[in-house]
């Protein structure tokens, strides 16, 4: 594993699940209960830059994330996004996949779901 002594996601020591190059871990400000981050175990800083493999790890624990939460917390649904760029949303430089849980009535109108990263496009 390549590691950056600052980053907070190349310190974890106890992932909730792992799996080959990629681990996950409950987010510290979740936006729902529930949300997971799928994290590289390589420090890499975008999507862009992960190997077929990675992508493919990130994929399947993001399957195996959803079925526990599932089981935990029995969401409605679930939105999965990663943040390019700081122009993104992006805060910490090293890849990570958002599995957010939804759930009936924690917003008041879900439709356009991902699209409200710009909330005047939201709806349509």
């Amino acid at each position: 594993m390549t590691e950056s002594d600052d980053c907070p996601f190349c310190q974890v020591a106890s992932p909730v699940l792992e799996q080959g190059s990629a681990y996950a871990i409950y987010d510290r400000f979740p936006v729902t209960p529930g949300h997971m981050l799928i994290i590289t175990r390589r420090h890499v800083s975008s999507w862009f830059d992960t190997t077929f493999e990675e992508r493919q790890a990130l994929l399947e624990l993001a399957d195996e994330a959803k079925d526990r939460l599932v089981e935990q917390y029995r969401p409605g649904g679930f939105n999965l996004g990663v943040n390019v760029g700081e122009v993104a949303g992006q805060t910490i430089g090293h890849v990570h996949l958002h599995l957010i849980p939804r759930y009936p009535g924690d917003v008041a109108n879900p439709r356009g779901g991902v699209r409200g990263v710009i909330p005047e496009r939201q709806h349509y």
